[in-house]
């Protein structure tokens, strides 16, 4: 399985959505944001494109680490925000081509409830 594209998604009035998509069809979605920096953390994966293209997307870690170690300016807000979504969307494809969820890549559930916050008047509706 090889990246084919890498393409960004503005979402106003100020998010940012990641595709990444791959030569046998499946696309990872990521989230690489920084508040109010849209735009310019678009342009961040842009620039990290060019090292995706033609490189197996299950290698999470590898490609994190390749991205971040040849940055120039390495653990910037901007950085680590265009490295996030691109990991999220790495890590995405991955579960995706092994049939499993990423909660499963990453170590398996570490709680089985969480406490839930819910505005309104009618509690019960959350059930």
């Amino acid at each position: 399985m090889k990246i084919t594209k890498v393409e960004t998604f503005l979402v106003k009035p100020r998010w940012l959505f990641l595709k990444i998509h791959t030569d046998e069809g499946l696309v990872g979605l990521g989230e690489p944001i920084l508040e109010g920096r849209a735009l310019t953390c678009a342009q961040a994966v842009a620039e990290l494109e060019p090292y995706l293209i033609g490189k197996d997307p299950r290698r999470v870690v590898h490609h994190w680490q390749a991205m971040y170690r040849h940055a120039f300016y390495r653990g910037g807000p901007l950085l680590t925000s265009a490295l996030s979504g691109v990991e999220q969307a790495l890590w995405d494809l991955t579960g995706k081509a092994l049939g499993v969820p990423v909660y499963q890549l990453l170590g398996g559930p570490t709680r089985d409830r969480i406490r839930l916050y819910k505005g309104g008047a009618q509690p019960d509706t959350i059930r």
